[in-house]
């Protein structure tokens, strides 16, 4: 599993469309930050990256999921890995932490990013935008993972870039989420604080209160875990042609 990591790891970084993909987005997000410095006042800082951060998952974990799990699709990968005799467990859960670590990294330069534009315009960072633009950034690094996760079960078992695209695109544009919560709402009960997005909401306002963190991270671990197994699961039933 460990040599599939490092496999995984030395793939993405030769990946040519990530040195066109991200630097891309990061000088259209310096445009944005560009035309908004005409009203800066001491609260943008914060208050922008609340805003321009929701856009994340789709827009930065969108090419995170493709890089990830669907060129493995496209490539006939999984066929091979599964006919090298990897347990398909196994390369579930490598998958998964390889998507945690490039997560983890992105999120980590985008709030830095975010932070370098507004100094050099104008808007340095105070202590207090910095505690609210981090946890910000955490939120939708749970909430990317969190998407590509439950997103990968269609990967395994349709296998199939298109409908694992699709999946992935409901998740991170909120349609499932507005969904669910229409659907609860009609039968009485609030959902909105048991989805994925309501948990890392929780998450973000306890880091910034000092509030109880526990249990919507246990919530998000619940997600994730459940993903992991479903995509196991399906990955077993589904019949692979070598």
């Amino acid at each position: 599993m460990f040599d599939l990591i490092k496999a995984e790891f030395y793939r993405l970084i030769r990946k040519k469309s990530t040195y066109v993909y991200f630097p891309v987005m990061a000088v259209a997000y310096a445009l944005v930050v560009f035309l908004r410095s005409g009203g800066f006042n001491e609260k943008s800082v914060a208050n922008d990256a609340v805003s321009f951060f929701a856009f994340s998952p789709a827009l930065v974990g969108g090419f995170l999921f493709t890089a990830v799990y669907t060129d493995d699709l496209n490539a006939k990968n999984l066929i091979t890995l599964v006919g090298y005799g990897l347990g398909k467990a196994k390369i579930v859960l490598a998958k998964l932490l390889v998507a945690t670590e490039y997560t983890v990294v992105v999120f980590a330069l985008l709030p830095a990013w975010h932070f370098g534009l507004y100094a050099l315009l104008g808007a340095p960072a105070g202590l207090g935008a910095l505690e609210i633009v981090y946890a910000t950034g955490l939120k939708y690094a749970l909430l990317t993972l969190a998407y590509c996760a439950i997103s990968s079960i269609v990967v395994y078992g349709i296998q199939r870039t298109t409908f694992a695209v699709v999946t992935y695109v409901l998740f991170a544009f909120y349609v499932v989420r507005t969904l669910l919560v229409a659907v609860a709402n009609m039968f009485g009960w609030d959902a909105s604080g048991y989805t994925i997005s309501g948990l890392t909401d929780q998450i973000m306002y306890a880091l910034l209160s000092g509030g109880w963190v526990v249990w919507p991270v246990a919530g998000v671990v619940a997600y994730l875990l459940v993903a992991v197994v479903a995509s196991v699961l399906v990955f077993d039933r589904k019949e692979m042609e070598f």
